[in-house]
C-alpha cells in the first residue's frame, strides 16, 4: 500500500462518522485515539515494546466489546489515560469521546482492526498524523494547515544542520513533530552505542505548541518511534511567555505566521481596562505583536553559546522597519547570521505565503566589531514554479542548495547563479538593514513587459465586446 492509498483509507473513515456531526479536527482527534491504540498494541505484538497503557484500556480490551458497553469503556479510558503522568496523559490530555452512536464506534474500531498498521512499508506513524491534518488543511481550505512544513524541506534542514547524537534539539513550535523527528532519524544513524542511542531517545528532544490537539498529536508520533520512554518531550504552552531556564544546541522550527491576540485586562468591574498585544520580555531586543520576531529573538536567548538555528521565517521578517530592523541588527552583530535560504511560493498550505529559511550560529558577543562577516544567499524561489499537486516540492529540487551549503566546511563555498556571498558592510549599509536580497531576473516580468500597449489592449476589448454583443442579437431575432 502507497502512502497516498493509506492516507485516502484512513480519511475514508469520515464518513462513520459525519452523520454524528463531528468535525474534521474533532474527527482527526477521534481516530487518532483509535489508531494509537491499535497501533500501540502492534507494537507490543508485532516490535516486542513495552506498552504504557494500563491492561484494562489496551486495544486487545477494547475491540472485544460492543453497543453501550463498548462505548463506556472507551469513555472510561479516555478519561483514565488523560490522567497518567507522562507521555500517556499527554497524548490523551482533555480527550473526550465525540462519536455519539456506539453502533459508529463499534464500526470504527473494526475498520481500524483490519489493518496491520505497523507493517506498512511506508512510515504509518508520520503518514498518518500529517496525512490527516494536510487532508484536513486542503479540503477545508483551513485549519491545520499552518502545522505542516514540506517533509523535503525539513530533511534538507535537518542534513544541512547535521545534529549529531549529543546535542540537544528544540522546535518551540513542534507541531506533529516533523523537525524532532527528521533530526532523530539523522542522529540516530550515526551511533550503535545504546547508551547514546537512550540518551537520544529520553533526554535530547524537545517540543512546544500551543495547540493541544497538534501537541497530543506529536506525542503519540513521538511514542510510535520509540521516543520518551513514558516521558513525554512535548508539552503545550505558548514559547513566546518566557525563555525558561534550559538552553538548547540547536533549535529547528518553523513558527506559525501572524499576530498574537490581543490579551484583555479586566478591571475588578469587569470592564476591559487595555487590551495588550505584544510580549513584555526583558530579553527581547524590540517589543512588537509580530510571531516571527518574537519567535526569532526567543530563539535568539535560548540557544546555548555555539548553539546553532535553522528557522523558517515569513519575507518580512527580512525587511519590516521598526522591530524588525532592531532584531537584525543585533542578529548580524552578536550572532553569525552565514546562510538565507529564499523559498519558493507554492509550498505552504497557505496561499502566497513567501517565506525563507535563515541560518545562525550564537557566539559570545563581541564589544567591538560583529559576529556576522558573510551571508550567503541561495535563490531558490525566483523562476522556480511550484504547486501542492501538481508540482510538488521533493528532495531532488534541494539537492543543489545542500551542496552549494558545504555543510562539512563552509569555507570552501562558491558562488553560482542561484548562490551568492554579501558582506556585513553591505548589509548593514541596506535600507532598513534589508536581507531580502534578490539579483536573479524575474522571467514573469519579462513577459509583462512584452504585453501590448493599454490603449490596443482597450481596442481589442472593445472589438471582442462589439463582436459579442451582435453575436448576441442576431441570436435574438
Amino acid at each position: 500500500m502507497t502512502e497516498n492509498n493509506l492516507i485516502t483509507k484512513v480519511w475514508n473513515y469520515a464518513t462513520i462518522l459525519k452523520d454524528s456531526g463531528v468535525a474534521y479536527t474533532d474527527y482527526v482527534a477521534q481516530l487518532t485515539y483509535l489508531l494509537f491504540l491499535k497501533m500501540d498494541d502492534e507494537c507490543v505484538s508485532v516490535l516486542g515494546q513495552k506498552s504504557l497503557i494500563p491492561e484494562q484500556y489496551q486495544w486487545k480490551n477494547l475491540k472485544t466489546l460492543d453497543g453501550v458497553e463498548l462505548e463506556s469503556a472507551y469513555n472510561k479510558a479516555l478519561t483514565e489515560l488523560s490522567k497518567i503522568n507522562g507521555i500517556v496523559g499527554t497524548i490523551y490530555s482533555k480527550a473526550q469521546n465525540k462519536i455519539a452512536e456506539p453502533a459508529k464506534l463499534k464500526k470504527l474500531v473494526s475498520l481500524v482492526d483490519e489493518q496491520t498498521w505497523m507493517g506498512l512499508d511506508v512510515d504509518v506513524k508520520g503518514a498518518i498524523y500529517e496525512g490527516l491534518l494536510q487532508k484536513n488543511a486542503t479540503e477545508t481550505k483551513a485549519g491545520a494547515g499552518q502545522y505542516f512544513t514540506p517533509r523535503p524541506l525539513i530533511n534538507a534542514i535537518v542534513e544541512v544542520m547535521k545534529p549529531t547524537p549529543e546535542n540537544t534539539i528544540l522546535d518551540p513550535a513542534c507541531g506533529t513533530g516533523g523537525f524532532l523527528l527528521s533530526a532523530y532519524d539523522y542522529m540516530k544513524k550515526q551511533t550503535k552505542d545504546k547508551e547514546k542511542l537512550k540518551a537520544l531517545r529520553e533526554e535530547k528532544l524537545f517540543g512546544v505548541d500551543i495547540t493541544p490537539l497538534v501537541v497530543s498529536l506529536c506525542a503519540m508520533n513521538l511514542y510510535l518511534h520509540g521516543i520518551g520512554n513514558g516521558i513525554s518531550p512535548v508539552k503545550q504552552g505558548d514559547s513566546l511567555m518566557s525563555a525558561g531556564e534550559k538552553r538548547f544546541d540547536i533549535v529547528l522550527t518553523n513558527p506559525p505566521f501572524g499576530k498574537k491576540s490581543a490579551t484583555k485586562i479586566m478591571g475588578d468591574d469587569g470592564s476591559v481596562k487595555s487590551e495588550k498585544d505584544d510580549y513584555q520580555r526583558d530579553d527581547f531586543t524590540a517589543t512588537t505583536s509580530n510571531k516571527q520576531i518574537n519567535f526569532l529573538q526567543h530563539i535568539m536567548t535560548v540557544l546555548k553559546i555555539e548553539g546553532r538555528a535553522g528557522v523558517v521565517v515569513p519575507d518580512n521578517v527580512l525587511f519590516e522597519g521598526g522591530a524588525g530592523e532592531k532584531v537584525r541588527k543585533k542578529l548580524l552583530k552578536d550572532f553569525n547570521l552565514h546562510t538565507i535560504l529564499r523559498l519558493p511560493t507554492g509550498i505552504f498550505y497557505a496561499q502566497g505565503v513567501k517565506a525563507n529559511v535563515i541560518f545562525f550560529d550564537k557566539l559570545s558577543p563581541l564589544e567591538d566589531g560583529h559576529r556576522t562577516n558573510d551571508v550567503w544567499v541561495y535563490d531558490f524561489r525566483t523562476n522556480v514554479n511550484l504547486t501542492l499537486v501538481t508540482n510538488s516540492l521533493n528532495d531532488e529540487h534541494l539537492k543543489d542548495f545542500i551542496k552549494c551549503y558545504c555543510a562539512d566546511d563552509v569555507s570552501k563555498r562558491v558562488e553560482s547563479e542561484r548562490f551568492k556571498k554579501f558582506t556585513y558592510d553591505e548589509i548593514i549599509s541596506r535600507d532598513k538593514t534589508n536581507l531580502d536580497i534578490t539579483w536573479l531576473k524575474d522571467e514573469s516580468l519579462e513577459d509583462l513587459e512584452n504585453l501590448p500597449d493599454p490603449e490596443i489592449l482597450a481596442e481589442e476589448i472593445k472589438e471582442n465586446l462589439s463582436s459579442a454583443l451582435k453575436l448576441f442579437n442576431s441570436l435574438q431575432l
